[in-house]
């Protein structure tokens, strides 16, 4: 039984070196990415859109004089839905 137990201690402790060696390393490359490259290049200046005009004067044209205005929709008569509209049919 004493053997069983040093070696479970010792597999525990290559285990624990193994992690700190993936967390140092993974420390020194977010420091390298972080600290060691160029910054990135301003951003080129956005151009401006032109400013869009709308005629109104159009509106008072006698042509849309001409059209008729859409029949009134009468409200919907009948039952709306059903009870529980999750059941098959």
């Amino acid at each position: 039984m004493d053997e069983s137990f040093l070696q479970y201690r010792k597999r525990q402790r290559n285990l624990i070196f193994v992690f700190l060696v993936i967390i140092t390393a993974g420390f020194f490359v977010f420091i390298w990415q972080r600290f060691m490259t160029e910054p990135l290049p301003p951003s080129p200046e956005i151009e401006r859109l032109p400013v869009i005009k709308i005629n109104f004067e159009v509106l008072q044209s006698p042509l849309l004089q001409e059209f008729q205005l859409f029949e009134e929709i009468p409200p919907f008569e009948g039952e709306i839905g059903r009870e529980n509209p999750f059941l098959s049919y």
